[in-house]
């Protein structure tokens, strides 16, 4: 028995909740990421910095900012539980919507990917949490931007391919 398009609706309403109340708390730590008076933010420590100033800013951390940080990332396992599902739901809604055989099988995958783009995110705070503790970043930089930009690319093309279709009226009911 497959799920249709309201079950897939409430996975999705769930997971826009738990999205919400993560990135809400997320954002409001953010202005605490200050090293020598300067802010910084996650995006650009997954991919706007270079490994030298990742290294600088992480080794420059004071304890209460490198506290805060550690919440942040602790909070962002329960976003990416919200956000992965959520665009994997989007996907499905979008997918029950559609009659087309290609467009279905696209959908599904693009589903399906959203656990390898929850991994690769799983896997960007792991690199942190870890270069935090010990902020001697080594040659696994550039693996770590590649699982950031999988991440990136995965989420981003299941969740821009699913938002219209999901709008779109059906046209095989």
């Amino acid at each position: 028995m497959s799920i249709n398009y309201k079950q897939w609706r409430r996975v999705f309403l769930f997971c826009l909740g738990l999205f919400a109340g993560t990135a809400f708390c997320m954002k409001w730590m953010e202005g605490d990421f200050v090293q020598n008076d300067q802010l910084f933010t996650i995006i650009g420590l997954e991919i706007g910095y270079s490994r030298a100033k990742v290294a600088a800013i992480l080794s420059g951390l004071s304890e209460e900012v490198r506290t805060v940080l550690c919440y942040h990332l602790n909070f962002d396992f329960a976003f990416m539980a919200g956000v992965y599902p959520g665009i994997g739901a989007l996907c499905m809604m979008a997918r029950a919507k559609s009659g087309e055989v290609a467009l279905r099988s696209i959908l599904l995958a693009l589903a399906i990917l959203q656990t390898v783009a929850f991994g690769c995110d799983i896997a960007e705070n792991c690199y942190l949490l870890k270069w935090i503790k010990n902020p001697v970043i080594g040659n696994d930089f550039e693996l770590y931007h590649l699982v950031v930009a999988v991440k990136w690319v995965i989420a981003l093309t299941g969740a821009l391919v699913a938002i219209p279709l999901v709008f779109r009226k059906r046209k095989d009911v």
